[in-house]
């Protein structure tokens, strides 16, 4: 049993084209009231279940820092998962920036539990020729918070603008040096979303995780979006049943090019970080 998701008005042009040039400008957006809080309640649950699961199976759950996690999942370990992937908000903008063709990737979603520690700054992959020379994002993560982000949870910090850097002196193309730092503090916003919110982002644009204060943990549902030939799919693992496959609208069919299988082995995640696992220090 799923709670009812009422349906979203479609954006209007002049919102679209709002939306798409912020994105373009800053490198992410925020779409607040997407969802119910009774949709989100029960996307919680499913993380928390896949959570405890992961954490018992070795590299079910990934360091990205000291008591950070991240966790791939199998699109069926989401009961919303298709009311998530065709909330219109979500389709117009993937299709305005990467394409009709664009690809479902990656579902999973990051936790910060308590003690989690600033991350370093940096950029989730090296940046793509397309990007540098020819100024094109060729991916977008959309994250949905499934609790209300507060001051001392350890928010989510990004520097807008700076998913257009070169980062040829990033170590490995996604840490930029320390001295670099000052910049991104300068440039630096503190996003606080609350249930049903939704942020759609680059994943080049430089971010962190901040020190969690609270007792609380705060998970984050990522869905990673390509736009076709982009390749990060290559990172990752997404398979459905067949069953499921089956129960599916054609309109989400048409984006997640995955394999379908008897049944789901648990996914062990291959994008380690290995910059995160330590901390800002």
């Amino acid at each position: 049993m799923t709670a009812k998701q009422a349906a979203a008005a479609p954006l209007i042009d002049a919102e679209l084209r709002d939306l798409t040039h912020r994105l373009d400008q800053d490198g992410v957006i925020g779409l607040p009231g997407a969802f119910s809080r009774d949709w989100v309640k029960l996307l919680g649950a499913d993380i928390d279940t896949a959570f405890a699961e992961a954490r018992e199976r070795p590299g079910g759950a990934v360091g990205r820092g000291p008591h950070r996690y991240y966790v791939e999942i199998h699109p069926e370990q989401l009961r919303g998962f298709v009311d998530l992937v065709s909330h219109p908000w979500i389709t117009a903008i993937c299709e305005a920036v990467l394409g009709a063709d664009y690809r479902i990737v990656e579902v999973g979603f990051d936790v910060p539990l308590p003690g989690a520690v600033n991350q370093p700054w940096h950029r989730d992959f090296p940046s793509p020729e397309e990007t540098r020379t020819g100024r094109r994002l060729t991916s977008l993560a959309i994250n949905v918070t499934a609790v209300d982000t507060e001051a001392d949870m350890g928010p989510f910090e990004v520097a807008p603008g700076t998913h257009w850097d070169d980062g040829a002196d990033f170590e490995h193309g996604m840490f930029p040096a320390k001295a670099a730092y000052p910049r991104f503090e300068a440039l630096a916003q503190r996003k606080y979303p609350r249930m049903g919110d939704i942020s759609i982002r680059s994943a080049l644009t430089v971010h962190r995780g901040t020190t969690n204060h609270s007792a609380k943990s705060r998970p984050v549902l990522v869905l990673g979006v390509d736009a076709p030939g982009a390749g990060n799919d290559a990172q990752h693992d997404t398979a459905v049943t067949g069953d499921f496959w089956r129960s599916l609208p054609d309109s989400v069919r048409a984006h997640l090019h995955c394999p379908i299988v008897g049944k789901l082995e648990p996914i062990t995640q291959k994008h380690t970080i290995e910059g995160l696992v330590m901390g800002e220090g």
